[in-house]
């Protein structure tokens, strides 16, 4: 049956005008276009598919549904160290935990009971805050069922991937259109196949991990990742 009150909640969530600093975080697309591996909208369309493939499916997914089902804050703080364990590249583990301390600080400000309760988590450890685990959070705490978390967490994915393709001049309006289109379809497939209860989360990602950690690097660059 479709829920109405769910689908109006994820329009929201996945709305780019959701104010969780998303328009800062690029997760490679600037680094790969300053080395000239990435140029135009074919390109896009792989990178984009590499990071749902090779690291959203098999680590963020894999710990967002680890810390869904956490049965306290104490059990979302081990799944949050996991993703700081498994996250070898610096970069991108200090632009996770930037990203989900930021989400986290949106649902603090709307009271989310568990977002409230985790911050306290947050301030004492350093450690945690890490994008995918504070996804689960606030999809708790915006009353989504798992599915609806998962597919917000995706979606925003894409859509941050091509946002800043489009501000970087890659790709003009149009054509992000196709792309989001393109990675709605590889989205949905991935979706369609539930993980094993508790794997191990991994990721491969070899040429996006070298363009973040050379971002530090770069004299000028717009975004974080």
């Amino acid at each position: 049956m479709f829920d109405r009150a769910e689908a109006l909640a994820l329009l929201q969530l996945g709305d780019s005008a959701f104010p969780a600093g998303g328009f800062a975080f690029s997760w490679g697309i600037e680094g790969l276009a300053a080395d000239g591996l990435l140029s135009n909208r074919d390109d896009l369309d792989g990178v984009i598919a590499d990071h749902l493939q090779q690291r959203w499916a098999s680590m963020d997914r894999i710990l967002l549904r680890r810390a869904w089902r956490a049965c306290d804050t104490a059990a979302i703080a081990t799944v949050d160290r996991l993703a700081a364990a498994t996250t070898p590249s610096a970069e991108m583990r200090d632009g996770s935990r930037r990203a989900g301390r930021a989400l986290l600080g949106v649902w603090v400000k709307l009271a989310g009971p568990l977002s409230v309760s985790y911050r306290a988590c947050v301030s004492a450890d350093a450690r945690l805050g890490h994008l995918a685990v504070v996804q689960a959070i606030a999809g708790r705490d915006a009353g989504l069922g798992l599915a609806a978390a998962e597919l917000v967490s995706g979606w925003t994915l894409i859509t941050g991937l091509v946002s800043a393709a489009v501000r970087l001049g890659l790709i003009g309006h149009i054509d992000s259109q196709r792309s989001l289109a393109r990675a709605r379809a590889l989205l949905s497939d991935l979706l369609a196949d539930t993980p094993d209860d508790d794997p191990m989360p991994s990721s491969f990602t070899p040429f996006i991990d070298i363009a973040v950690s050379r971002g530090p690097l770069r004299h000028v660059r717009m975004f974080t990742t």
